[in-house]
């Protein structure tokens, strides 16, 4: 496969391997996890895989041996162990785009040579890294002063999407590790009241934005950035106060030199990083100023220990790999349209947030690489929350629901903050819940603990929900790193099975362009006769006559 072509690709409904899956369905669709546990005692140590310090258990999935061969034989018939090194080699796998995809780089070891158009990246890779980690240690030792002459106290990072996600959920994942003494912020909403609120407390004097668009000219976060450039100088006076309070992740030097931010301090990246992943990127300069540089290069570590594991490991003990095959087993064949992840440990509170936009962006598309309309389903809703809470909010639906939602259990062997014995009350209900779904109470049980018939079929509960459960050491950054970088290649693997490019992102495109047509006729005189749809013509007019 050259650098820029669409590989030839049998279609995934003619493979055989997906017509062998089809087959075997039809035998173990009926197939209890309880029947599938009595059966084989050394089920529950057999399917599961550690590497790279994490703990994957899948044998509370509805497979069996067989399954996951076929799924593996999907796996080499679908190319994936050549499209994994056509990534990591950098060859333009993005092809709408025409792009290399290579975050894997932004991790890669030092002395490691991965080639764009000729050229080697990962020296510039390190020269930014370096560049942000003085940033950071002179911003973080008070040497960087305002133009007040004060330290700077507070950060604020405005961008949104890859711009935001990422370090707001690294930093509330990582806040054990953050300088208390600093407040950090995040604003991504062209809603005033996410600014409003985001700086209410907050003194100019003290505070730092960085301006996360690697165009520079993204709408909501230029809004954004204008505003807080206006809040700045209401107060700071001097224009030039903008360079002591203003640093920039973009490429586009002109128009930051043309904000009033010194390109000295603006930090760069490429279009081999796709916003979604690039958080480690200097994406992540919030991060890196909240945690410090050393934890930032654990949290690097982290994922470069898992990139190795998804490009050496052999397929059958290869965790994103299994994790990927497993989505589209449910997706594809149980029709199952969501996954819940339930990481049960409060830092990770915004992870699923995160793995939204990761997961959502990549693979909801409905053609293949080359074109053609898919007839089968991609890209699965990821949503969750933190346990112990989502427990008392939506589980009633997963446990007795009508709907079948594949679960990803998240716990850490060690809790940051050992306060009695809440950590094992914590991870005692990370394994009971996992029990819970995959064998459920059956009638006779719910007789013998004395019910009323009438009661009996309330209190049922069927099982046969499948779940992953994934352990973990800590949560450290270089954990984090890993756990982000599963989840990445898991996206990958399920974007190979399914012909499509997990790399692009054409349907954020069309809402951004009328978007921009209203806001002229919002403002202006209004919409000309017939430039839009009835409805959205009465809305507009509605909302310009109820504003005044």
């Amino acid at each position: 496969m050259s650098a820029t072509s669409t590989p030839v690709q049998t279609p995934l409904t003619q493979l055989p391997a997906w017509r062998a899956l089809q087959q075997h369905f039809e035998a173990v669709r009926t197939k209890h996890l309880r029947d599938l546990f009595a059966g084989d005692a050394g089920r529950g140590t057999r399917l599961a895989v550690e590497a790279a310090g994490i703990y994957f258990d899948y044998s509370k999935h509805r497979i069996t041996d067989e399954t996951v061969r076929l799924l593996l034989d999907l796996a080499r018939q679908s190319g994936l162990e050549e499209r994994r090194e056509a990534m990591f080699t950098g060859e333009k796998i993005n092809i709408t785009e025409k792009r290399a995809v290579l975050h894997t780089a932004l991790r890669a070891a030092k002395d490691a040579v991965i080639e764009v158009d000729g050229r080697n990246v990962v020296p510039e890779v390190y020269e930014v890294l370096d560049h942000m980690a003085d940033f950071s240690e002179r911003v973080r030792s008070g040497v960087w002063k305002g133009a007040t002459g004060k330290a700077m106290r507070n950060v604020v990072n405005i961008g949104i999407g890859g711009s935001d996600l990422g370090p707001v959920m690294a930093y509330e994942a990582l806040r054990h590790y953050s300088r208390r003494d600093m407040t950090f912020r995040f604003v991504s909403n062209v809603d005033g009241t996410d600014f409003a609120e985001a700086t209410h407390d907050l003194d100019p004097a003290e505070t730092l934005f960085i301006i996360s668009s690697k165009t520079f000219t993204t709408l909501e976060t230029m809004t954004n950035a204008q505003t807080a450039r206006q809040w700045s100088l209401a107060r700071l006076k001097d224009e030039r106060a903008v360079a002591k309070h203003f640093a920039a992740v973009s490429t586009n030097a002109e128009e930051v030199a043309k904000f009033g931010i010194d390109t000295a301090n603006m930090f760069g990246f490429w279009d081999w990083v796709g916003g979604r992943y690039s958080m480690d990127s200097a994406i992540g300069l919030s991060t890196m100023l909240a945690i410090g540089p050393e934890n930032f290069r654990s949290m690097l570590s982290g994922f470069h220990a898992m990139d190795e594991h998804f490009r050496t490991a052999p397929l059958e003990k290869n965790l994103p790999v299994l994790m990927g095959l497993l989505s589209v087993w449910y997706a594809d064949f149980f029709g199952s349209e969501t996954v819940a992840v339930l990481p049960y440990d409060q830092y990770l509170k915004r992870f699923p947030a995160y793995l939204q936009q990761l997961t959502m962006e990549s693979n909801g598309k409905h053609v293949t690489l080359a074109g053609r309309r898919v007839d089968y389903a991609t890209g699965p809703i990821f949503w969750g929350e933190p346990g112990t809470n989502g427990q008392h909010s939506f589980y009633q639906l997963i446990h007795q629901g009508t709907r079948l939602i594949p679960c990803d259990f998240i716990g850490f062997c060690r809790t940051l903050n050992p306060l009695g014995d809440h950590h094992t009350l914590l991870m005692a209900n990370v394994f009971a819940q996992g029990e819970a779904l995959a064998f459920g109470k059956t009638p006779e049980q719910v007789r013998a603990e004395g019910t009323p018939e009438w009661l009996v079929p309330h209190r049922v509960f069927e099982g046969n929900r499948p779940s992953s459960t994934l352990l973990l050491d800590q949560l450290t950054p270089e954990a984090l790193g890993k756990l982000v970088a599963l989840y990445e290649h898991s996206v990958f693997t399920q974007g190979v099975i399914w012909q499509i490019d997990s790399f692009d992102q054409w349907g954020v495109e069309l809402g951004k362009v009328l978007a921009k047509k209203i806001i002229g006729e919002l403002e202006g005189a209004g919409p000309a006769a017939g430039s839009h749809d009835s409805s959205t013509t009465a809305l507009m007019k509605r909302f310009r006559n109820r504003r005044s």
